[in-house]
């Protein structure tokens, strides 16, 4: 079984000074921060822009249930410990709200100065209450009358009634009622999320037509946010009283729990208790309408027993999340243009992947190819009468997956199926757990992780009986296996039949799903026993061929750079004279172009259409290149407390696809990169000169379809 490394721990230490260090919250809050400016970038189409937007907030929402609630919790504890930077947790989540309210004034600007006037011109109106037109009233308050209230039920809070639990994540009402009797009371009214947040209605022109027809029949683009009808209509709630205050607000918990995985009997049920706690959690956020009076914010402060730190007022709406209900729309003038995926030659529906592989391993590149040819590799697997076994990671496969139905119907055909649920997953704990019951009911094996790690590896071994012995099949990515994300999210897949790589893997799942306390391997790089060490000893190694004359050059593409014990041996890289150009897409903690530091390093980062989501190391070694794909980032999380895995690119023509095509295409983007300087900051990237603008991931998709009916393959691997 692979083990927590001893080494590994030793090495995240680093006798970098603390100032060579950018804080990790902070350098998130900038990625969040380009993605609000592809919000407010007019060269997008605009509903990618509200995309970008409800984005930016589903961002907060995570980053505070898991990163501030953990710094809160450091906090409370006492914790001594800083990160790298030397910040503590009190400087971090001062730091965190001076960065954040400049930018949550931004985004409430962006929606209302920007996005909601440009929807209007094109014929989508998101209203507020005192726009909405007197007939369109009439119907709203009919709607409401009849499916809406019958469904909310207001919490008073007396004496005689405790203050009510807020769930995580809801919108609410603070409502001040008056009783003439009695004086004011306080009462809470969610929102239920039964209904959509973006209640459509008619507009004043096609509300008489409508008027009979009732509001589920209406398709119009004009829309009030929920709450806004809730509160315009507490009269029918609150019978023979006033409404003096009906304002909205939204709480956040912490959603960061960790399990005793070794006092757990069984960690299926311990995951669903841990997933339920995730509605309980301490509050670390409030949201408030900044039209709430401040005495009704400080009942909901006082009783939710958080600081006014932890309180943001912004203009309406309370969160943006929902804004994503707008891209829904069929609106495609008003979307990136649509576009089909390339499926690589030898790999539709209708061919025999096996064939195809055994040729010559396979590269694809998501979006841009197809995730069908995975999909039907295991189907095709799962029928094929010589196929005895497939073993199969999954960590986030989303609902209604082909890839779990493909993997069942493989056992129902008499498979040995042997599947890895890592319950785990954060925010997929619920499906996870679902289809480990369905895989186990259907007679898979289901194993649920290793003790104290996280599999975050992505890989599939199929076992065939061919007619010259046993082969073995292996599929690695560095994304999930989930069709809807593929989609979304830039990914790269490699199909091989090499005998040392699929003999790694056929290894590493007996660790898995056993006991072994295999270290190392032939060709890959596994955490948490190996993979620090092997990328260390390759950047050593390119220090060395600087030395020597022979030019060391480093490229690494990824989400996030934050491991202390890697960005030291890069600082070190740079000071031999070695040429490091760094891509990362989120949180980075280097400081590159620092004299006699980093002046060799380059850091960039895309923000774009998909979410780039590919690791890509590569190595120049002195003109006999390796490159490497993977699961895994350089954090400590990756490296000390997952199993991940980190796969060569052997083919030399598929290194080249990668190294060229791929990662040198994203670097010299000029459409979507900002490059991050010294001082922690980043700017946009500009062409040179006047030229035009190179948008890597346009390029791709126009590539990809002017090569639609060429594969993607290399050269046959060693047989095995």
């Amino acid at each position: 079984m692979p083990q927590k490394s001893k080494k590994s721990k030793k090495r995240t230490t680093t006798t970098v000074r603390p100032d060579l260090f950018l804080n990790r919250e902070l350098s998130w809050i900038d990625f969040n921060q380009r993605v609000l400016e592809e919000a407010r970038d007019p060269s997008n189409p605009l509903l990618e822009r509200v995309k970008f937007l409800s984005i930016f907030a589903t961002n907060l929402d995570e980053f505070f249930m898991i990163r501030v609630s953990g710094l809160r919790g450091q906090l409370e504890a006492g914790a001594l410990k800083a990160p790298p930077d030397g910040m503590t947790p009190a400087e971090q989540l001062a730091a965190i709200r001076e960065r954040l309210t400049p930018l949550l004034d931004e985004a409430a600007a962006c929606w209302r100065d920007e996005l909601s006037p440009a929807l209007r011109e094109h014929g989508v109106h998101v209203l507020a209450w005192d726009e909405v037109k007197k007939k369109q009233r009439k119907l709203l308050r009919s709607h409401f009358s009849s499916d809406i209230l019958p469904a909310l039920t207001p919490l008073a809070f007396d004496p005689s009634h405790p203050f009510p639990h807020i769930s995580n994540l809801s919108i609410n009402l603070a409502v001040v009622v008056r009783d003439p009797d009695e004086g004011p009371r306080f009462a809470r009214i969610k929102v239920p999320q039964i209904f959509p947040r973006l209640l459509r209605i008619p507009t004043e022109e096609t509300a008489d037509r409508y008027e009979r027809l009732g509001l589920e029949e209406l398709r119009s683009s004009t829309f009030v946010w929920l709450e806004d009808v809730i509160a315009a209509n507490l009269d029918l709630l609150f019978p023979g009283l006033e409404v003096e205050v009906a304002c909205p607000f939204r709480v956040t918990r912490d959603a960061d729990f960790e399990i005793e995985e070794d006092e757990a009997s069984d960690l299926l049920a311990a995951m669903k208790e841990v997933v339920d706690q995730r509605y309980f959690g301490q509050a670390i956020r409030l949201e408030i309408d900044d039209r709430m009076p401040d005495h009704v914010a400080d009942i909901l402060e006082r009783n939710l027993g958080l600081p006014p730190h932890l309180a943001y007022r912004s203009a309406g709406p309370v969160s943006r999340a929902n804004l994503m209900e707008l891209t829904r729309l069929n609106r495609p003038e008003l979307k990136d243009p649509p576009f089909r995926p390339r499926v690589a030659d030898g790999l539709g529906p209708d061919d025999d992947p096996f064939a195809t592989i055994r040729s010559g391993d396979v590269l694809l590149y998501h979006p841009y190819d197809s995730f069908n040819p995975v999909v039907d590799f295991l189907r095709t697997a799962a029928e094929d009468p010589d196929v005895l076994a497939i073993k199969q990671t999954l960590y986030r496969v989303g609902t209604n997956s082909p890839v779990v139905e493909a993997l069942m119907a493989a056992r129902e055909s008499g498979k040995q199926v042997a599947v890895l649920v890592e319950l785990k997953a954060r925010f997929d704990e619920e499906n996870n757990i679902v289809w480990a019951r369905a895989l186990e009911r259907a007679g898979v094996h289901v194993v649920y992780g290793l003790l104290g790690l996280k599999t975050h590896a992505k890989m599939c071994l199929v076992v065939r009986r061919e007619a010259d012995g046993i082969r073995r099949y292996a599929h690695l990515g560095t994304g999930n296996y989930n069709p809807v994300t593929a989609r979304m999210y830039s990914d790269l897949g490699l199909f091989t039949t090499d005998r040392e790589i699929t003999g790694d893997v056929s290894d590493l799942f007996n660790a898995i799903t056993g006991y072994s306390r295999q270290e190392t391997y032939q060709r890959l790089l596994v955490a948490p026993t190996g993979l620090r060490e092997g990328i260390l000893a390759r950047i050593e190694r390119e220090m060395e061929h600087q030395r020597q004359g022979r030019g060391g050059h480093i490229a690494m593409k990824m989400n996030s750079l934050v491991d202390p014990a890697c960005i030291e041996a890069l600082y070190r890289a740079s000071q031999a004279g070695v040429k490091v150009d760094l891509q990362v897409r989120g949180i980075c903690c280097l400081r590159p172009g620092l004299d006699n530091v980093s002046e060799n390093i380059t850091v960039t980062s895309v923000v774009g259409r998909f979410l780039e989501h590919a690791r890509i190391f590569w190595f120049a070694n002195g003109g006999d290149d390796e490159l490497f794909m993977g699961s895994a980032d350089l954090m400590p999380r990756n490296l000390d407390g997952r199993v991940e895995v980190v796969f060569p690119v052997l083919d030399e023509g598929l290194r080249r696809e990668v190294r060229e095509d791929i990662l040198r295409l994203h670097l010299d983007d000029t459409a979507k990169t900002r490059r991050l300087h010294a001082d922690g900051t980043w700017t946009r990237v500009r062409p040179v000169d006047d030229a035009p603008p190179v948008d890597s991931q346009k390029r791709l998709i126009e590539s990809r379809r002017a090569r639609a009916a060429t594969p993607v393959v290399g050269s046959a691997p060693e047989r095995g």
